[in-house]
């Protein structure tokens, strides 16, 4: 299958089956998300879904969060991973935010990775979910589905990311992240990818090589 007939099938495939699809992370507000997004780095969403609603109702804007000391912050999220550098991370995040851009989080990706805690993909989650921006966040997941459905070859997020965002209808490109991340947490699977129930297999590089080398091993016996 030619890559633009994958990306085309892909497409409609998950605009009519999640079209609605969206974070899993809980939030009201940008600052919100840009919190939970920051504490999420190498944590499941599910883990953040339980320290935040105690956190922001603490620390509900920039200004609250910016006052305090990164020690008071880590009582709050000491049961996420890395909670000593997070807690840093996101006192100096609200200073920048209050003292910089008016205590609202910006939609440029360059300004956004100027903050602490705050890499290119936390701004790509950011731009797109809250801006609807045409930016790809790619993360293992992402990382791990667009290269084995064939989407990509890319080596690094950043070489997937440029082929997601040059190949996707860029109306679709804020969602497409989503979809991938959701297909990737609970049917393809880092190690044991559930493919009985997918439902892309027709169009899914990693199956149609594996089905090939099993035919091709029972020819042999």
């Amino acid at each position: 299958m030619l890559k633009k007939e994958r990306y085309k099938q892909f497409v409609a495939h998950f605009s009519a089956k999640q079209p609605d699809a969206e974070t899993e992370l809980h939030y009201n507000n940008p600052f919100q998300l840009l919190v939970a997004v920051i504490l999420s780095a190498q944590c499941t969403d599910k883990r953040i879904n339980m320290v935040t609603p105690a956190l922001f109702k603490r620390f509900p804007d920039p200004k609250s969060l910016a006052e305090v000391t990164p020690d008071l912050v880590f009582d709050y999220i000491r049961t996420v991973s890395y909670p000593n550098n997070k807690a840093k991370h996101l006192v100096g995040m609200a200073n920048m935010l209050l003292h910089d851009f008016n205590s609202q989080v910006p939609q440029d990706i360059n300004d956004l990775q100027k903050l602490p805690g705050v890499g290119r993909k936390t701004a790509n989650v950011i731009a797109s979910v809250i801006y609807n921006a045409p930016a790809m966040a790619v993360d293992t997941h992402v990382f791990r589905v667009a290269n084995r459905i064939g989407l990509t070859n890319g080596k690094t997020p950043l070489a997937v990311e440029k082929d997601l965002v040059k190949n996707l209808p860029e109306h679709t490109i804020h969602i497409a992240h989503h979809w991938l991340i959701l297909h990737g947490r609970y049917i393809c699977v880092a190690r044991s990818p559930k493919c009985s129930i997918c439902e892309i297999t027709d169009l899914c590089r990693y199956f149609q090589r594996n089905q090939k080398a099993k035919n091709i091993s029972h020819q042999e016996v």
